[in-house]
């Protein structure tokens, strides 16, 4: 097998563990167990809180001690071990406490999977930047596929979605020893305090005006990709109890449905630099929020038969648009606004607006909303379109506050993507 094609095989697993009960945990939770709402939002937010301080933690030891790849197959054989375990698990508090475990274990594993690809390419002289995006699209092929297998497979509302994601995780995790050694590359080199390696210092942008807007605004954006994989499955399976719709394709199989989202995300992609070069930075980031509005909009008026479904389906396609257009964007405003010294760090701090805090507060805070004014009295029936509504009306929200609050110019570049029109800040400028 050639590196490359085992390397495609790694990001393929990584994904699959995830695709195999993210999108699906709600039909689980809400349909299985028949468990509250508040509590819901409290699993997704597990996400948030192991992406806050796992990944740079995990990458101090992958830097300093142990080789790249032996511990990240060390973190997916534990998080497997935890995942095998969350069927017996009987209450939503002891849930919570499961999921973060396999949470601590699972998010440190996106960023080493990088390291390790890049580690492995580097090592036989390979162009990262050409080489290592046609590995990483198998990822969300994997994702896609685990999606299908346990919707066809009838497991959406199973705990055994669950085992097929341990299954793929202790596989990956013992196939990551089989992978080209990645040494600590830092192993010989001076200690840098906690802070640096933390990357907290990139908290001192923070004092610049601009930059605090935008990395509140990626926060709320974070929240924003939480309520769309938190209940989309769920939503079809409500369906289900409505006789007229359930045997229509969407109520059988909604994470196929859903998967539709994925693939919108691959195509987005490929429109990026397009839309940077004719509409700058900040204009790509309102197109993500004004995409938001309408895959919220388009589903609180979606229906599982003709022609509803058509408005369900849309709405997973502006997804793609949602998803990429900021967190692309986003990344590269912060690649042109910061000093290279600081890079690193504000690209970490990006991903924990994002990712952590984010994540945290968008599944807190919609799973109380959720269940305090949109479930019935008897803690099951949701009133779906009310909280789409609620949802795109957050999003529109956001929108319009961005386009008062957040002060950029676009610098037309006919070639390039755009420029910074002032100097990079470095943390002694913020």
């Amino acid at each position: 097998m050639s590196t490359k094609l085992r390397l495609i095989l790694l990001s393929f697993l990584q994904f699959f563990i995830w695709g195999s009960w993210l999108i699906t945990i709600g039909a689980y939770w809400f349909q299985t167990k028949q468990w509250s709402g508040a509590e819901f939002g409290a699993i997704f937010s597990t996400m948030g809180i192991a992406s806050i301080f796992m990944p740079s933690l995990m990458g101090i030891v992958a830097d300093k001690y142990v080789n790249a790849e032996k511990l990240y197959g060390i973190l997916h054989i534990l998080g497997g071990i935890v995942l095998f375990t969350v069927p017996m698990v009987s209450s939503p508090g002891t849930m919570f406490w499961v999921m973060l475990l396999n949470m601590i274990f699972y998010m440190p594993t996106l960023a080493l999977s990088i390291a390790v690809s890049y580690s492995v390419l580097k090592s036989r002289g390979d162009d990262v930047v050409k080489d290592y995006p046609p590995i990483r699209v198998w990822g969300t092929v994997g994702f896609i596929v685990a999606m299908w297998t346990v919707s066809l497979l009838g497991f959406e509302k199973s705990a055994n979605q669950f085992y097929i994601a341990a299954g793929a995780a202790i596989l990956l995790g013992f196939y990551s020893f089989t992978l080209p050694a990645c040494p600590p590359p830092s192993k010989d080199t001076p200690s840098r305090s906690l802070i640096d390696v933390l990357g907290l210092k990139s908290f001192a942008l923070l004092r610049d005006t601009k930059m605090l807007t935008f990395f509140l605004f990626a926060m709320l954006l974070g929240a924003a990709l939480q309520l769309t994989n938190a209940y989309g499955d769920t939503f079809l399976h409500d369906f289900d109890k409505v006789p007229a719709y359930q045997d229509t394709f969407a109520v059988k199989y909604p994470a196929i449905i859903m998967s539709i989202s994925q693939v919108s995300e691959t195509l987005f992609i490929l429109a990026i630099p397009f839309f940077l070069r004719r509409f700058g930075i900040k204009q790509v980031m309102l197109f993500s929020m004004i995409a938001w509005v309408l895959r919220f909009g388009l589903l609180a008026f979606g229906t599982p038969d003709f022609p509803g479904i058509s408005l369900i389906i849309l709405s997973c396609i502006v997804y793609g648009m949602a998803f990429d257009f900021f967190n692309i964007s986003g990344s590269l405003f912060v690649e042109t606004q910061t000093a290279s010294s600081i890079r690193a760090s504000a690209q970490g701090l990006f991903m924990m607006m994002t990712n952590g805090f984010g994540a945290v507060l968008g599944s807190s805070v919609s799973g109380i909303v959720i269940e305090q004014y949109f479930t019935a009295a008897d803690g099951v029936t949701k009133d779906w379109h009310g909280i789409w509504l609620t949802f795109a009306l957050y999003a529109l929200v956001i929108a319009v506050l961005f386009v008062i609050l957040f002060k950029h110019k676009h610098t037309t570049q006919p070639a390039e993507p755009e420029l910074p029109a002032e100097p990079r800040l470095s943390i002694e400028q913020a």
